[in-house]
């Protein structure tokens, strides 16, 4: 009779326990909404750091737009380049937009001051660029210094910029090949990493004359985005699916390997607490991915959506905002179950309780796969079964092979060495 009663109690506290984990799920309403306004892809993304609200976007047809997040409406349209946008940056004060393309044009422009409630007279305003800078080859990226007058932009070499040169002030190349990616360091201002379509990732140094370290890896680098919080570390979003986290004083092999993805990794964002980091890819789903974990937390994916080009957190880090080939912007949220406005009290304490009830049971079966779950779309699932088919026939191949071999021919290599091919100096 005692054993019976202790079994019930033991059932009413994981039925409880699997509630609190039930409740996240019912009340998952990630996407907010949609902001269309471009008639092409969108290619490229930027934030405003002088404001909170402010994001910018860029369109393959050279048409660049700045939003309001809260109103979901553009509030200013720069227009001038003749193709492709593919950079888009802010100066570290928010009143310069910085825009290059293959035109071969570097673009300056005038960020509008944003009021609050206050669109009436700037809604659909058209500016002119403060000032215009050709050179001689197409650009793919450009990122600014977080403390500094200098940017850089990256196409068949790396090019460092000052606001008041219509020249680069320095040159940097390592190989013929383009460089694809530029990302300034937040805590070191003259370091930055590059990627390139020969597979490397580039480490400069602005003090020094000549570029610092290569990594080069099995397939190439799309982007890069360092860790605000642990400068010293970061992630690189590859062809391959994968994410890969380094840290730049130890390039030979990664710290962490982030895989879900089933096609290539398109572009890559930290939230501003360095905690977690969100990526978008060509499989045509947003991921959340924490900057110490495996697999993903969150995937975010609609019908219409197609494949991701760019994705950003806001600066809070409440939101995420991706950009894809549908010429749309979508707003999500960071927590897909976070409840909007303002909360009573009662309610706080209550999601507070029911997040720490999560965190200490999470080991539990019965929770865990509650909180792991996700619908996927028929075509991710297919493809995700067939792609751990296919690993599992490599590793299967590889057992055999060194079974068939001499002993220590053939050593065994962890898969965070495994995509490397070698460090160069």
């Amino acid at each position: 009779m005692i054993r019976t009663s202790v079994l019930k109690k033991k059932q009413l506290n994981t039925q409880g326990l699997s509630n609190a984990a039930k409740l996240d799920k019912i009340f998952a309403r990630p996407f907010i909404g949609a902001m269309d306004g471009h008639i092409d892809a969108v290619s490229c993304m930027a934030k405003n750091p002088n404001h909170l609200k402010g994001i910018f976007s860029a369109s393959m047809d050279g048409d660049i737009r700045l939003w309001d997040i809260a109103t979901r409406k553009t509030v200013r349209q720069f227009p001038g380049h003749q193709g492709a946008v593919r950079g888009l940056t802010a100066s570290t004060d928010g009143d310069v937009l910085i825009s290059c393309g293959t035109d071969c044009t570097v673009r300056l422009w005038k960020v509008p001051v944003l009021k609050m409630m206050d669109f009436s007279d700037s809604m659909e305003d058209v500016s002119k660029p403060l000032a215009v800078y050709v050179w001689k080859h197409s650009f793919w990226a450009v990122d600014h210094q977080w403390d500094g007058n200098l940017f850089a932009t990256a196409g068949a070499q790396v090019d460092i910029w000052d606001h008041d040169r219509s020249e680069p002030v320095n040159t940097f190349e390592w190989g013929k090949d383009t460089v694809i990616s530029v990302r300034f360091n937040p805590g070191e201002p003259d370091v930055l990493a590059t990627s390139a379509s020969d597979r490397s990732i580039t480490l400069y140094d602005l003090r020094m004359s000549s570029p610092a370290r290569k990594l080069i890896m099995k397939t190439k680098t799309n982007a890069i985005s360092w860790n605000p919080m642990e400068p010293m570390n970061f992630t690189a979003a590859n062809e391959d699916c994968n994410c890969y986290s380094y840290d730049a004083r130890k390039l030979d092999e990664a710290k962490v390997v982030h895989r879900d993805h089933v096609s290539a990794v398109m572009d890559i964002d930290y939230s501003p607490t360095g905690r977690e980091f969100v990526t978008g890819s060509y499989d045509r789903t947003v991921r959340i991915f924490k900057y110490n974990g495996g697999h993903s937390r969150e995937i975010y994916h609609t019908k219409r959506m197609q494949r991701v080009f760019c994705v950003k957190y806001t600066c809070d880090g409440s939101y995420v905002i991706s950009g894809s080939d549908d010429t749309n912007l979508r707003l999500w949220k960071a927590q897909a179950s976070e409840q909007l406005g303002v909360l009573l009290p009662r309610e706080q304490k209550k999601h507070e309780y029911l997040d720490a009830v999560k965190e200490r049971y999470k080991h539990l079966p019965e929770v865990k796969r509650i909180v792991r779950h996700r619908h996927l779309p028929k075509p991710i699932y297919k493809a995700a079964a067939l792609r751990r088919t296919m690993m599992e026939a490599e590793r299967k191949k590889d057992e055999r092979r060194r079974a068939h071999s001499a002993p220590g021919s053939m050593p065994v290599q962890p898969f965070r060495k495994r995509r490397i091919i070698k460090e160069v100096e």
